[in-house]
């Protein structure tokens, strides 16, 4: 009976992303430049991301909200930056423990790239974006918003 209650303890206590299960970075993380805080959300089986705090919301010119202005596609350039989509489309690799095979756009330059996303702990993310192979890429480090 004691070693049924011990059992009953331990699996009670062990954490919520056991073998087999995704530790998924749903929340809120700040850029590593804390002038952006983004939200993970499921989209389907994948995972998506938005803005949804800017440091500096509003145009210093104009008074209004900062648009997505280097945006390629000029039907776009009038979206606000506050709840743009800027990732899409990761999924899961048990293999490399990551989410992968996403897209990030930044727009800043209006470009969008090959991601992946990795839990490093469970309050920092690391966000790669690449061309062609994750191996030539820029990481960058995102922090849980509390």
């Amino acid at each position: 009976m004691t070693s049924l209650l011990f059992s009953l303890l331990l699996w009670l206590l062990a954490p919520l992303n056991r073998p087999g299960q995704s530790p998924v970075p749903l929340g809120v993380w700040a850029d590593d430049t804390g002038d952006t805080h983004t939200e993970i959300y499921r989209c389907g089986e994948r995972l998506c991301g938005r803005v949804v705090w800017l440091r500096v919301p509003q145009d210093p010119n104009t008074g209004r909200p900062k648009l997505d202005q280097r945006n390629p596609s000029p039907d776009r350039r009038s979206q606000p930056l506050q709840n743009l989509i800027v990732l899409q489309g990761l999924r899961y690799n048990p293999d490399a423990e990551r989410w992968e095979d996403g897209q990030i756009y930044d727009p800043t330059s209006g470009r969008t790239y090959s991601c992946y996303v990795s839990l490093n702990t469970k309050d920092q993310l690391e966000v790669k974006g690449y061309i062609g192979f994750s191996l030539i890429g820029r990481s960058h480090y995102w922090t849980r918003v509390r």
